[in-house]
């Protein structure tokens, strides 16, 4: 079997293409948070285009942007998974190939996440899904706290989760998120999550609740406002993928 490579080597090698930061900034821990806009790439220009804030008023090409970057961290998730080798039967020979040999569970949270979601499967075709249902519950003193309403998950036991959501701001999304899932689902073999934009206050919370695993962003941003948004973000990805959603004044 061929692991795409969890060994210090590759640590090493990615490290040289992308800004990785280590938890507790101890050598000891594979890379916690990988960012793909660290290196030159075509990732930059997408990423651009869903900042602007002319250009991110298209939600057909915010929508393919956010599916872009789905199948980009895809793709660089994909070197980190496990392979067999096998041999398969051309029309004029025999062939050695490698063969994906874990698990894959795609897990997104909605709504925001959809696109990203679709990048992901496109490239990971036979993998199995999860969907989270969680959002911002505001109150009238400006505070919030994040309600999970839905979760659908097949088991995770031994598989590797791949979670995506394009905003990671405080965190608390995803880490609720994996604390439901882990604990109604299973235990997985490897934990990813993917982000575009990430700050960094998010980013130290989830490496603390969940050291083991990676995590992928296009680009980290320091700034959290007081209501906890990132800055200079790109402001609320589902509705510009969707449109605004209906908020009740009374809540």
């Amino acid at each position: 079997m061929i692991k795409g490579p969890n060994d210090q080597n590759h640590s090493k090698t990615i490290n040289s293409c992308y800004g990785i930061h280590y938890l507790g900034q101890s050598p000891s821990y594979l890379p916690v948070v990988i960012n793909l806009a660290s290196s030159a790439s075509i990732t930059n220009d997408y990423l651009l285009q869903m900042r602007d804030e002319v250009l991110q008023t298209n939600p057909v090409m915010f929508r393919m942007n956010l599916r872009r970057f789905g199948q980009i961290m895809g793709y660089e998730i994909s070197k980190k998974l496990r392979y067999t080798s096998r041999e398969t039967v051309t029309q004029l020979g025999v062939a050695e190939c490698h063969q994906l040999s874990d698990q894959i569970v795609l897990g997104t949270i909605l709504r925001a996440g959809i696109p990203m979601h679709e990048g992901m499967l496109s490239m990971f075709d036979e993998a199995e899904n999860a969907f989270v249902s969680a959002y911002r519950k505001h109150h009238k003193d400006g505070t919030f706290e994040v309600s999970l309403e839905y979760i659908s998950s097949p088991d995770l036991d031994g598989k590797v989760l791949i979670l995506c959501d394009p905003m990671l701001a405080t965190g608390s999304s995803i880490v609720k998120a994996l604390d439901a899932m882990l604990a109604e689902y299973g235990t997985p073999s490897e934990i990813h999550v993917a982000a575009v934009v990430a700050s960094t206050s998010g980013l130290e919370y989830l490496g603390i609740k969940y050291p083991e695993a990676t995590i992928w962003i296009g680009a980290e941003d320091e700034e959290l406002t007081a209501k906890s948004y990132i800055v200079p973000g790109l402001g609320d990805a589902g509705d510009l993928a969707y449109g605004q959603k209906f908020s009740d004044p009374t809540d």
